[in-house]
């Protein structure tokens, strides 16, 4: 595999609030949302996906160089995403939602469709109810039995109430993410190490786009990970089900995190949205 490519960093400003956002690669244009809400983006760069595509990665605001607010709605992080969008020298991109960002790339596309020329759902649902939740949970319990310290990281990941508490506790749940991490654990110590997290405080609000998904007409791919506890095959069925057309792939060995633990496969599975028809340009303040 080769290297990462050169990364650029950009930033804009929106509604007085800086936005920070990282380019690296070639080919068509995919914007990339990570999750969370109030992780680092680097856990989702993509050096693979980058041999084929210009990786625009948003640092959601909140986190990172990006500016802060008092509390945080999905409103908001649509409105963010597309300023990003709006700063791109490319009249239709792709996306590429994970997990929380997902729910950030399916509102968009509702809201914004005639510039998304693909949307790529990972790791991700169109409901996020009671039964989403409890759902979660109990895979977390779950898998108390193979490492019991992980439901007590979870507690203390819901109850964090600072930066320094969020970013720890979510170091010491990250195993439930993979779908073997014991046996990988080595190849995940850098990921474990540089992950960050920052308290973003969000408004209440239910999320469930099930009944207008059926709006989504860019060309959809929907990748979900065999043994992922949060939004996992379940989840994926709900979008393949509702959106027209949409492809579904199920990577077997990988729980949250198929684009570390499958890199080939997932990059495959996302570069099947559309065909790469040239490169669009990129421009960045």
């Amino acid at each position: 595999m080769k290297s990462a490519s050169p990364l650029s960093t950009h930033a804009i400003t929106v509604g007085g609030v800086r936005q920070v956002y990282h380019v690296a690669g070639q080919g068509p244009v995919c914007v990339a949302h990570s999750g969370g809400p109030g992780t680092a983006w680097s856990y989702l760069r993509m050096p693979l996906l980058e041999q084929h595509r210009t990786m625009v990665y948003l640092e959601p605001v909140g986190t990172g160089g990006s500016g802060r607010l008092e509390a945080y709605d999905l409103a908001t992080y649509v409105a963010f995403l597309a300023a990003v969008v709006d700063d791109l020298d490319s009249p239709r991109v792709q996306l590429l939602g994970h997990s929380h960002g997902g729910f950030v790339v399916q509102r968009y596309a509702l809201e914004y469709p005639g510039r998304v020329a693909g949307l790529i759902l990972y790791d991700t649902t169109a409901v996020a109810d009671p039964g989403f939740w409890e759902s979660a949970m109990a895979g977390v319990t779950a898998y108390g039995s193979v490492d019991p310290e992980i439901p007590s990281a979870f507690e203390r990941l819901m109850a964090a109430a600072d930066d320094a508490a969020m970013t720890a506790a979510l170091r010491d749940a990250l195993p439930a993410y993979f779908a073997d991490f014991s046996g990988r654990r080595s190849e995940y110590a850098d990921l474990v190490t540089g992950l960050r997290a920052w308290l973003v405080p969000q408004v209440p609000e239910l999320f469930d786009l099930r009944d207008r998904l059926g709006e989504i007409t860019a060309p959809t791919v929907i990748i979900a990970g065999t043994h992922d506890f949060i939004a996992g095959p379940r989840w994926a069925g709900i979008l393949h089900a509702s959106i027209p057309h949409a492809h579904l792939v199920e990577l077997e060995h990988s729980g949250h995190f198929g684009h570390i633990e499958q890199p080939a496969e997932f990059t495959a599975a996302a570069m099947s949205v559309v065909p790469d028809l040239g490169a669009d340009v990129v421009a960045g303040t």
